[in-house]
C-alpha cells in the first residue's frame, strides 16, 4: 500500500508543481489579455454565470504549460534517477519526451476541464466564485474543489496503465487531501487569500 500512494506522488508530482507554477502565473501581468471568463460571461436562464469569472483561459494556458513542461522535466529526472519503475506512466510505455508531451498535454487539458462542472454546479447553487459555502454543504465542496481536477489527472493515468475503480478512487482521495494540505501551506505561506 505504502509504495502504490508513492507511486502515485511520483506519477503525479508534475501536476503538484503545475498547480503552484499555475498559481504564479496567474497573478502575474504575462499575457493579462488570455484573463478573460471561458464563459465569456454569459449567464444561464437561471440568471447566473455559466463558470464564473475565476475560470480563466489565462489558466487553461498556464495548465496545459505547466504541466507539459513539469512532464518533460520530470521524465528526464526519473530516468536519470531509476524512478521509472515507481511511475505508473513508465509501467506499459517507455519514457520519451514525445510520451511525456503527450501525458503533459492531458494532464493540463484534463486539470482544467475537470474543474468547469464544480464551478457549473456552485453557480447553479448561487456560490460566489472563490467563497466558501457554510453549514453542512462545506465539507461537501471543500472535498469536491480540490477532488475536481484530481478526477480527470487520474483519469489521464488510467488510460496508460489499468488502475481499476479501486485504485482510481484512492489516487482522488490522495490527490484530494495532498490538494488540501498544499493549500494550507500556500495559505500560510501567503500566497493564497482563503485556505479552502
Amino acid at each position: 500500500m505504502l509504495t502504490t500512494v508513492l507511486m502515485m506522488y511520483v506519477t503525479l508530482f508534475p501536476v503538484i508543481l503545475a498547480g503552484i507554477a499555475n498559481m504564479a502565473w496567474c497573478k502575474s501581468g504575462i499575457l493579462a489579455r488570455t484573463k478573460r471568463p471561458i464563459d465569456g460571461g454569459r449567464c444561464l436562464s437561471d440568471g447566473q454565470r455559466i463558470f464564473g469569472d475565476n475560470k480563466t483561459w489565462k489558466g487553461v494556458i498556464g495548465y496545459i504549460l505547466f504541466n507539459t513542461l513539469f512532464a518533460l522535466l520530470w521524465g528526464l529526472l526519473c530516468g536519470m534517477a531509476g524512478w521509472e519503475r515507481l511511475n505508473f506512466f513508465y509501467v506499459l510505455h517507455d519514457n520519451t519526451p514525445a510520451f511525456n508531451l503527450l501525458i503533459g498535454l492531458l494532464l493540463g487539458l484534463a486539470y482544467s476541464l475537470f474543474e468547469l462542472p464544480n464551478s457549473f454546479l456552485k453557480r447553479r447553487l448561487g456560490i460566489t466564485p472563490g467563497k466558501s459555502v457554510s453549514g453542512a454543504r462545506k465539507v461537501f465542496f471543500v472535498f469536491l474543489d480540490q477532488a475536481d481536477s484530481i478526477f480527470g489527472c487520474a483519469l489521464v493515468v488510467w488510460m496508460f496503465y489499468d488502475l481499476g475503480a479501486l485504485l482510481y478512487l484512492l489516487f482522488v482521495l490522495v490527490g484530494a487531501v495532498t490538494h488540501i494540505a498544499m493549500n494550507m501551506l500556500l495559505y500560510f505561506a501567503g500566497l493564497r487569500r482563503n485556505m479552502f
